[in-house]
């Protein structure tokens, strides 16, 4: 008696079903593009603070420039979001400095299962929990002005407040953007026909869209950009400068990378272009 075979239709029909699963209901974005660390840091003289999220807490790291110290208070508060597989604790001391010829104030927010944060790492956690940190960040700041800084995939968390919270923020510093949906579509997806980028890209969550809540922006913004960036290309970058509806500058880094820190020249101009966001005033939001 021959065994019986299974029919090529059903061998397809639970290839579809188990592509579909993982693709749907694998999390495979977060897997793919968040890599969370928990590992002890040497926060420096940065000071802990957390905040209640959902269930569970976001941890902060905070610091003052040597201006805030030495007059006792912040004249700028700079709520500050990191790039992917890096932690507020390694940098919010170190990168005050760069600001000690201003009284400023450093807030630095660790992502959902990064660091201190309770999980899990989810990008759908990313939105609400930059709301929840600028809600406590905004009750420390009172009066004074508010710029959100973000660094690669920080720069979603900015912009989503931004688009959001208009009113109640000064400006934006925006370190190589990355338009998620954009690079996923465009850089990867044709090697897989589009079979892995088009699931993935679809489930960005919307308040994570960089274009439309460009467009959506009306606070002034300091763009900076790499020159050689080696993990968002500069035609991404360009595509949220060309969509930024308020007003912007873009400081150029010549040679730099996507990790390359901001120095020298650069560094000059950004507290340059800081002082002209410090002046504006935001149109009033998109209707």
């Amino acid at each position: 008696m021959r065994p019986r075979t299974i029919p090529t239709v059903w061998k397809l029909l639970v290839l579809g079903l188990a592509y579909l699963a993982v693709m749907f209901f694998g999390h495979l974005p977060d897997h793919l593009i968040l890599f969370p660390t928990r590992a002890s840091i040497d926060a420096g003289g940065a000071i802990r603070k957390m905040v209640p999220f959902e269930n569970g807490e976001l941890e902060i790291w905070t610091a003052q420039s040597r201006r805030a110290k030495q007059q006792g208070r912040a004249d700028v508060f700079i709520l500050r979001f990191y790039g992917n597989a890096d932690r507020a604790d390694r940098w919010a001391a170190m990168e005050v400095e760069m600001w000690n010829d201003r009284a400023v104030e450093i807030w630095a927010m660790n992502y959902p299962g990064f660091g201190g944060s309770t999980g899990p790492a989810r990008l759908a956690r990313i939105g609400p929990a930059a709301v929840a940190a600028f809600d406590a960040f905004r009750s420390e700041a009172a009066d004074a002005p508010i710029v959100l800084y973000g660094a690669s995939i920080g720069v979603t968390a900015a912009l989503h407040l931004a688009a959001s919270r208009p009113v109640e923020i000064a400006g934006l510093i925006l370190h190589n953007p990355p338009p998620l949906r954009e690079m996923i579509l465009r850089q990867f997806g044709w090697w897989n026909l589009w079979l892995l980028a088009a699931p993935v890209a679809l489930q960005i969550p919307r308040d994570l869209d960089c274009i439309a809540n460009a467009r959506a922006s009306r606070v002034p913004a300091i763009f900076l950009l790499a020159e050689r960036d080696d993990i968002v290309a500069p035609r991404f970058h360009r595509l949220v400068v060309q969509a930024y509806a308020g007003e912007k500058r873009v400081i150029e880094l010549p040679g730099a990378y996507h990790n390359d820190p901001v120095e020298r020249t650069a560094l000059a101009d950004l507290n340059n272009a800081l002082g002209w966001l410090l002046t504006k005033k935001s149109s009033p939001p998109a209707p």
